[in-house]
């Protein structure tokens, strides 16, 4: 299936959803509750981890991120896992990201099943004494991501 249709189909879902009024228990995003992982597809190549994490912490801290990289060049390939430490955050994130555009390209936001991450996946330790200045850039670059996305979380 063609990622902009499943992007489609997945924003189509929550309108239906939010429309009728479904209930935690019964949402499609129910059938996820054990994996607190989604993955993101369409992301533009020059974004780093630390980019995606900037963005995506939003909604929940994240403690493991995989952006598959181009074993012989290291270049993004343009997708990757990402793991919140709390399953409610992906709803979150799948509801409010999906179909977003960043860089001039739609990303995909989707949950995932079952994802085992690599030996050699970024997981995020804690943020340490030196992080005044990693949160500072990360609030810049929050802001300045979603002011070009004119998103509604832009204060």
């Amino acid at each position: 299936m063609n990622p902009l249709t499943k992007v489609k189909l997945i924003q189509e879902l929550n309108d239906r959803e939010a429309q009728l009024g479904t209930a935690p228990e019964v949402s499609w995003h129910s059938q996820y509750k054990d994996s607190a992982w989604i993955f993101l597809g369409g992301l533009p190549y020059e974004l780093t981890e630390g980019d995606i994490i900037c963005v995506f912490s939003q909604y929940g801290e994240v403690v493991n991120i995989h952006l598959v990289r181009d074993k012989k060049t290291g270049r993004s390939k343009g997708f990757c896992f990402l793991c919140y430490e709390d399953q409610r955050s992906t709803i979150l994130a799948v509801d409010n990201f999906n179909g977003i555009r960043i860089k001039g390209r739609t990303i995909r936001v989707d949950h995932v099943s079952h994802y085992r991450a690599p030996k050699d996946s970024g997981e995020v330790g804690p943020i340490g004494a030196s992080s005044a200045t990693t949160a500072t850039h990360c609030q810049s670059h929050i802001t300045d991501t979603l002011a070009v996305l004119h998103h509604p979380l832009v204060v």
